[in-house]
């Protein structure tokens, strides 16, 4: 529709309502003092009824002189008057009846300008666009708020949008407009308090904010926009106009075979990466790689190692390093620490064109308390709960999203699905989903309201990450989403349909603290903690678990993981080896935070590279081979993967030989019931030599790893590539092997039959 229209449709109204006729009555003022909630009642082209001469109005501070130019022709059709000594301009064309396209030609005090006027332009938003948002259902939120480069009228120009239903008056402000407030208020869209503008002479890569004046009349701190594509490096803090340009993707055939990958009976090995800290460049300040170089490092490192996804701590844009992310500001932009969004397209498409499924820590749960975020948004607590019992994460310093409002939700399922459409991520990882259960998730009695039937869940949560998982799944095939979640709330990792809040899949931190717990202790101490590690079973198949070794394990003075193994630093490595055999061999699937495959000596710090001189040293290079062979003997064989969330596929052969602490179990395979992996581990610096492990089905049982092997580290100790079954009972099955145990190692044999 032409956009001229929108000035006969005011010039039918005025005559329809003759009062209508007069609105410059102390509006001027409040343009001028940029108090006024309908700019577009004031400026802009306008008649005072049929018939009557064109009129335009515009404010223009600091200019001297502006003429109303036809767009056809490029002639002055006007010389306005200069009613307003800070810029306010009336031009009456007295020779036209009729609304037409037109231009501002400005005279500065150093230069004259000419160009096109904002108040021009109709409705950037479309009627259903403004339904949807009104009723917090329009799934593609982020395609209409926000900063969007179009072309209106044969004009290039941005739409810009944004929810502030509380707001007296909203204006963009920007390079485009010498970040002066009273240069573009924007208009209300009352049925859904969203204002909107198109800024003719507005481009790609200029800076913006939104001034907001709230309810009572005050200004408020600039604010970022919630749907920014892209944002200054830290410590400035402006949004960014990008837009969705499209992308040359070159994964096709990925995206043909990813639902493979995300499979309950897949290989799912996960290398978790903080991208500002994985590694840097330290000839040139130290500074961050950027996506395009970690394309060409971290991707060919990842492949090499075996492992089968990425999962990147959120690079959601955040202003503070030390949050690592998980305080994020701009949750539609990626940092730009690292470059560009087109700079992070292409690191998705290299680890794609590699092979590798890419997840994000996705933080949907709170945000921080900086000034130029989401916190007091229009002047009231619109994205956050008023009440600081609902709203305030006394732990992390955070306001808690406010999942009761339907624009809220919609604002978060919305940044859900254009990680995974629009980077092509292949799933999310769903930070401090705990945090988000419980209404008095650490908080004391008296700090916290509970919810509407007395009880301590957040029912609007609860409904959020149901509806979150229902969308993600339903619209984007080979997905898969995970649940940081520490409690013992049921059935997380369970379809919807099924009453559960429908994860794929669950972090198992009762795994992981049981475990590490185990292995911090000094060996001869083990006896007396052996079903620390065997405690897991008895709940393991509740949920689709991942073992997670992951950033939290090794941050706030818990040391490295080689560092939290007792004995020399031979036994330190021994008994790593050792707890990633079991870790691998274990049901479940895997993650391992960067720095844990070589053995990092020093607690990760956000602030520094990891330590890649170590791979110089023997032991840390026998520990980056062995994860690279768990990883190739995960994937390769069956019954280590197609059963990491089916009881059928574990048995316990030896749980309780405390006094040795040793473990001994079988993996088996949902293809083929004869398929079976033994595994056996040794928590003691001694070796065992001769020591019975009853099997099920006699054949030759090969040694396909040994974490003791000399390659590794080890001392070798072993069984000489495998052993023969012998028809002698032992642990109620019919067959034995007899093995060599190596000292602080894991066995894991493939049974061949004979």
């Amino acid at each position: 529709m032409p956009n001229d229209i929108r000035t006969g449709n005011r010039a039918k109204a005025q005559e329809a309502s003759p009062k209508a006729a007069s609105p410059l009555s102390g509006g001027i003022e409040a343009i001028v003092h940029a108090d006024h909630g309908d700019p577009f009642a004031i400026l802009g082209m306008h008649q005072t009824g049929k018939g009557q001469p064109v009129e335009v109005r515009a404010f223009i501070p600091g200019a001297e002189k502006l003429w109303v130019v036809d767009s056809a022709s490029g002639d002055p059709v006007g010389e306005a008057d200069k009613v307003h000594g800070e810029g306010f301009f009336v031009a009456v064309l007295t020779d036209r009846k009729e609304p037409f396209r037109y231009r501002l030609r400005v005279q500065f005090p150093l230069a004259t300008v000419e160009f096109e006027d904002a108040y021009r332009f109709w409705s950037v938003l479309g009627e259903l666009d403004i339904h949807l948002l009104a009723e917090g259902t329009h799934l593609k939120s982020f395609e209409r708020l926000g900063a969007h480069p179009r072309e209106i009228d044969g004009v290039a120009g941005v739409a810009f949008a944004v929810w502030a239903p509380n707001a007296r008056r909203v204006s963009v402000v920007g390079d485009f407009c010498d970040w002066d407030g009273r240069r573009l208020p924007m208009r209300k869209r009352t049925e859904a308090g969203v204002w909107e503008i198109f800024v003719p002479h507005a481009t790609v890569g200029q800076r913006y904010k939104f001034e907001i004046k709230g309810a009572g009349g005050d200004l408020l701190p600039l604010k970022s926009d919630p749907y920014a594509f892209q944002a200054e490096f830290r410590p400035q803090t402006a949004s960014v106009v990008h837009g969705l340009p499209s992308y040359d993707w070159q994964d096709a055939e990925w995206q043909r075979t990813r639902s493979a990958s995300a499979d309950l009976t897949a290989p799912i090995s996960i290398y978790e990466v903080h991208l500002g800290s994985w590694a840097r460049v330290p000839e040139e300040g130290d500074r961050f790689l950027t996506y395009r170089e970690l394309a060409e490092r971290l991707v060919p490192y990842v492949k090499d190692l075996g492992f089968t996804h990425i999962e990147l701590l959120p690079i959601t844009e955040h202003p503070f390093d030390g949050s690592w992310g998980y305080q994020p500001i701009g949750m539609y932009a990626p940092t730009s620490r690292h470059g560009t969004p087109e700079d992070f397209k292409y690191f998705v498409d290299a680890c794609h064109a590699a092979g590798i499924g890419l997840l994000l820590d996705w933080v949907p749960g709170h945000f921080p308390t900086d000034p130029h975020g989401l916190g007091w948004f229009d002047g009231t607590h619109l994205y956050e709960h008023a009440d600081p019992r609902q709203g305030y994460h006394q732990d992390w310093n955070t306001l808690i999203y406010n999942f009761g409002r339907t624009e809220v939700q919609n604002f978060l399922l919305g940044n859900a699905l254009f990680w995974l459409e629009h980077y092509r991520l292949d799933g999310l990882r769903v930070d401090a989903v705990a945090s988000m259960l419980y209404l008095d998730y650490s908080r004391k009695a008296g700090e916290w309201v509970p919810n509407r039937f007395g009880g301590r869940e957040n029912l609007e949560s609860i409904a959020f990450l149901k509806r979150m998982n229902e969308l993600t799944y339903g619209q984007n095939q080979g997905i898969m989403t995970v649940a940081e979640e520490s409690t013992a709330w049921p059935a997380v990792s369970r379809p919807v349909y099924l009453g559960g809040l429908g994860f794929g899949y669950k972090w198992n931190m009762g795994w992981m603290h049981d475990t590490l717990e185990y292995m911090a202790k000094d060996p001869i101490h083990r006896r007396y903690h052996h079903h620390q590690l065997t405690f897991g079973l008895i709940y393991q198949f509740s949920e689709n678990f991942v073992l997670p070794l992951s950033h939290d394990e090794v941050v706030h003075g818990k040391g490295s993981l080689i560092n939290k193994m007792p004995g020399d630093d031979w036994q330190k490595f021994a008994n790593l080896r050792a707890y990633y055999g079991f870790m691998f061999a274990h049901p479940g699937k895997k993650l391992l935070f960067m720095g844990g495959e070589f053995g990092q000596w020093r607690e990760w710090s956000e602030a520094r590279s990891l330590d890649w001189h170590l791979l110089e040293e023997p032991l840390h290079q026998g520990l980056h081979a062995l994860v690279r062979d768990l990883n190739r003997m995960y994937r390769g064989l069956k019954p280590l993967h197609q059963t990491d969330c089916d009881p059928a596929g574990f048995e316990w052969i030896e749980a309780n030989d405390s006094d040795n602490s040793i473990l001994a179990f079988l993996r088996k395979s949902g293809e083929d019931p004869e398929h079976h992996v033994v595994v056996v581990c040794n928590f003691t610096p001694l070796p065992r030599d001769g020591y019975r492990v009853g099997v099920t089905l006699p054949g030759r049982y090969e040694e396909v790893l040994n974490t003791d092997a000399p390659e590794y580290g080890g001392s070798g100790v072993g069984n000489a590539g495998g052993v023969e079954s012998e028809e002698t009972e032992w642990h109620g099955r019919p067959h034995s092997i007899t093995l060599t145990l190596p000292p602080l190692g894991t066995l894991v044999l493939e049974r061949k039959a004979g």
